[in-house]
């Protein structure tokens, strides 16, 4: 069984002037010829045809391609290994760009339009959106979520430089806690507790004492929140935990 060089174009989706380049720089040369000398190829030359193919849209170019498929110390069992390596580093590359505008989506979704020099100045290496994701995830059906959506379509730039003082102010007083050896179920550790709690809710979303508990278990549960607030001194996520889950039993029992 054997093509045509147009059947062959339409098979592959290329066109008669690429096969007839491949040919004439011995990339793929078809096996046979007509009795009026046109091009004839064979189920060996789709093959080749096909892995010349699958390196380019890789971004091989042509010499690579042809070093690559005949090489005589590589048989076919090895470029499909190859090429499944290849696609899996073009799969993880894709998927790393693919966060990267859907962070962008979010972060236009969220109406944080500051300039990258406002963004810069305000948020530094940290991303606001870092978190969005699970967030929806969690209460994105909610009125709550759509209020918080809402609230920051609104932040200016000042809005949101009060929002980043008012958190890092927190958590400087929250370390000093620790170090001096606060029990997290103490009254200085819930007061601060309570102040989280009053921060999600007058910046972001409502946050009755139910739902800060959700958070509590999260900044535990899940490893990049935990690795957060951990940042700042080691076992700070489970003491804010159990001082949140305290605060929350004295404000609702």
């Amino acid at each position: 069984m054997s093509y045509s060089v147009g059947q062959v174009a339409g098979f592959a989706g290329v066109t008669v002037r690429t096969l007839h380049h491949y040919d004439d720089i011995g990339l793929l040369a078809p096996s046979e010829r007509s009795h009026a000398g046109h091009r004839r190829y064979s189920d060996a030359d789709l093959d080749r045809l096909q892995q010349i193919l699958f390196y380019r849209e890789l971004g091989f170019p042509l010499d690579e391609v042809a070093a690559l498929l005949d090489d005589p110390d590589t048989d076919p069992q090895q470029h499909l290994r190859r090429q499944h390596e290849l696609l899996t580093a073009r799969i993880e590359k894709l998927r790393k760009m693919a966060a990267a505008v859907e962070n962008a989506m979010e972060a236009r979704k969220m109406g944080i339009n500051l300039t990258p020099e406002e963004r810069f100045e305000v948020f530094g290496d940290k991303d606001p959106e870092q978190y969005a994701e699970e967030a929806e995830a969690r209460w994105g059906g909610t009125e709550a979520y759509a209020e918080s959506q809402r609230r920051a379509a609104t932040y200016t730039k000042e809005d949101w430089t009060r929002i980043k003082a008012e958190v890092e102010a927190w958590e400087q007083r929250y370390v000093a806690l620790m170090t001096a050896g606060e029990p997290a179920t103490g009254e200085h550790a819930m007061d601060l507790a309570e102040e989280h709690r009053r921060h999600i809710g007058a910046w972001y979303l409502e946050c009755p004492y139910e739902m800060h508990r959700c958070f509590a278990e999260m900044y535990v549960a899940d490893e990049r929140f935990k690795a957060y607030y951990d940042s700042m001194r080691q076992g700070l996520a489970e003491h804010l935990k159990e001082a949140i889950l305290a605060n929350a039993a004295r404000h609702t029992s």
